[in-house]
């Protein structure tokens, strides 16, 4: 029987975009781009999610470069990795702002393993996006930031939902990361699609620690009491 790490290893391995992004929209499919995530990738999931468990979804926007992007790991950069995960990745180093957070969540849930056990973080987007400032910048770019942009990875945002929902993910509720524009459009979705039973939104842990890091602690609070609100 496939375990629900065998599911996520295949959906990643097969993510690919083959539409028309608009001009200046470059994608970013860090599981083709870079040869260690693959890797790395498959030594997270094989360790937290080597079973047939059900899980809850939490979703965030889309990859990006400092992130997933540069590890194939949703919200966990180098350091992470390492010092909470085991995993080590040779050669270079990463610090996401939203990985603090994240993990400050999941320390307070009871660490690691029983965070992974109970809960698949993934993105509305499976893929991400990046585009140029006037001073030649690469900056991260999120699918809601334009509306072609949006009709263009429709398909593919639907697509890859459904393909996650069959690797046992409760369909009772989608945690949903970002209060703005990504629960919006994901409200939507889901009024069409009916995927879930219900939507909750969370902060994005880049608006906590931008923003409201004085007050992290409420936030991490607020994730925690909606997950003991919908226990399976």
């Amino acid at each position: 029987m496939r375990t629900f790490a065998d599911h996520v290893i295949q959906f990643n391995k097969s993510l690919h975009f083959e539409g028309k992004l608009p001009p200046g929209i470059r994608i970013m499919n860090p599981f083709r781009e870079q040869a260690h995530i693959m890797d790395v990738m498959q030594q997270f999931y094989k360790k937290f999610y080597d079973d047939t468990a059900g899980r809850q979804l939490i979703m965030g926007i889309n990859p990006g470069r400092l992130g997933s992007g540069a590890t194939g790991v949703p919200f966990s950069d180098t350091k992470r990795l390492a010092d909470e995960c085991g995993i080590h990745i040779e050669g270079f180093k990463t610090h996401e702002p939203s990985s603090v957070f994240v993990y400050d969540v999941i320390h307070a849930y009871g660490g690691v393993k029983a965070f992974y056990g109970d809960f698949y973080i993934s993105s509305v987007c499976p893929l991400g996006f990046t585009a140029d400032t006037a001073n030649g910048k690469v900056v991260n770019y999120n699918y809601y930031d334009s509306k072609e942009l949006t009709a263009a990875v429709y398909e593919l945002i639907v697509n890859s939902i459904r393909q996650q929902l069959d690797f046992g993910i409760s369909r009772k509720v989608c945690y949903c990361m970002g209060t703005g524009k990504n629960v919006a459009f994901l409200q939507g979705l889901n009024e069409r699609e009916h995927f879930f039973e219900q939507i909750i939104p969370l902060e994005h842990p880049r608006f906590v620690m931008q923003y409201k890091l004085k007050t992290k602690q409420v936030y991490v609070d607020k994730y925690l009491e909606a997950f003991a609100a919908n226990k399976p």
